[in-house]
């Protein structure tokens, strides 16, 4: 059974806005990209903000959406992992 990491990429990245420190958000996706055998100069990085979910602990949640920059598409599997919440 494989275990559930409560420490996902979407979640890191959502307190580093709670907290202010959106700054380094780009640097912790481009590590994460890396991590993954992915070239992070090869994607652009975004960050939509919206409401949590009805019964959230939290205010806001971050979407990170990644696009290649040549305009070829994302692996649908690396935007999925991207996205995965706790």
């Amino acid at each position: 059974m494989a275990r559930i990491n409560p420490y996902t990429i979407r979640l890191q990245v959502t307190r580093m806005f709670q907290e202010g420190q959106s700054f380094f958000a780009t640097i912790k996706v481009q590590d994460w990209l890396r991590e993954r055998q992915q070239d992070p100069a090869d994607y652009e990085i975004l960050f939509h903000k919206k409401p949590a979910p009805p019964g959230s602990r939290e205010v806001i949640t971050v979407e990170i959406e990644l696009r290649r920059r040549d305009g070829k598409p994302v692996d649908a599997w690396l935007q999925e992992e991207v996205n995965l919440s706790a």
